[in-house]
């Protein structure tokens, strides 16, 4: 059967090395690893089921065992985002998904933590000695049950609005190793579909359908329980259709998240918003964003 996951990593872990157009590496820096999975050909994306582009993945300390992250952790996080994203300009950052259910709320819980600086100009910039700020704009849309609009119909009405040069789409993933669960974030150039980590995708937000970098920021929060299960029974081999069979009554999707998952959130979208406030910043310290953030 066919195993369900928003990473990169997890997608490429039975990719046979030396698979061209794929190329993966790995640093190391204090109690962080980042590895980096890069897809540069149409026929790479094909095989690894990724859109091409660079998708990197940092395993930080578990969100549920830990009230905060390191400065350090935070700081290294925001460098690997700088870098995707252009030097200069205005940048829409959109916390995508529904603060009514648990496990889909990091998007807009990032978001709120997120420092909005686009309108911080003229003298108001220069009595507050804000100057030098780079311009954000911060953008929470919902989701299509609430609001019956596509999330990316109201982010392109935006982006024509006021030109960003990149978009900062953050949103909650599906992971297939319940090990990732809250102690792993992926940033993506490849643009985000929301909802797919649930079996809900909608209209994707990437460079082709916006026009510019959409620079894709997620925790994974959920495992689809019959990937789960087949994972746990038979390893990497395939699975008994059985299995899927029983794990999807009726052709429903189960998805099993964890029972700390209300620490996952609040702790997770306090770290992205600070690594995103830090990567849009440099020129601030991370104690004054966390002044400002407070």
């Amino acid at each position: 059967m066919q195993f369900r996951t928003d990473l990169a990593l997890e997608s490429a872990q039975n990719i046979p090395e030396k698979t061209e157009g794929i190329s993966q590496s790995c640093e190391e820096y204090g109690s962080m690893k980042f590895y980096t999975v890069d897809v540069t050909t149409p026929q790479a994306a094909k095989t690894l089921g990724k859109p091409q582009g660079r998708y990197i993945t940092a395993e930080i300390p578990p969100l549920s065992d830990n009230a905060e992250q390191s400065d350090t952790d935070i700081l290294e996080t925001a460098k690997k985002l700088r870098k995707l994203l252009p030097a200069d300009g205005t940048v829409l950052v959109a916390g995508l998904g529904n603060t009514q259910i648990t496990p889909d709320a990091l998007g807009p819980l990032t978001a709120e933590g997120v420092l909005a600086t686009r309108h911080i100009t003229g003298e108001l910039a220069r009595s507050c000695g804000m100057e030098n700020l780079r311009g954000a704009a911060v953008i929470s849309p919902g989701v299509m049950g609430q609001t019956g609009i596509e999330s990316e119909e109201i982010i392109s009405a935006i982006v024509k609005s006021i030109s960003p040069c990149a978009v900062i789409a953050v949103d909650a993933l599906a992971a297939r190793n319940t090990a990732r669960l809250g102690c792993t974030v992926q940033l993506g150039s490849s643009g985000i579909a929301p909802g797919a980590g649930v079996h809900n995708a909608r209209r994707a937000l990437c460079k082709e359908t916006l026009g510019l970098p959409v620079i894709a920021v997620g925790i994974p929060t959920v495992v689809d329980a019959a990937s789960l299960a087949s994972d746990l029974l038979y390893g990497n081999n395939d699975a008994d259709p059985n299995v899927k069979a029983l794990f999807e009554p009726r052709g429903s999707k189960m998805i099993v998240t964890p029972r700390e998952i209300d620490l996952i959130i609040e702790r997770g979208s306090r770290f992205l918003a600070a690594v995103i406030n830090c990567a849009l910043q440099p020129q601030l310290s991370l104690d004054e964003i966390k002044y400002l953030m407070a």
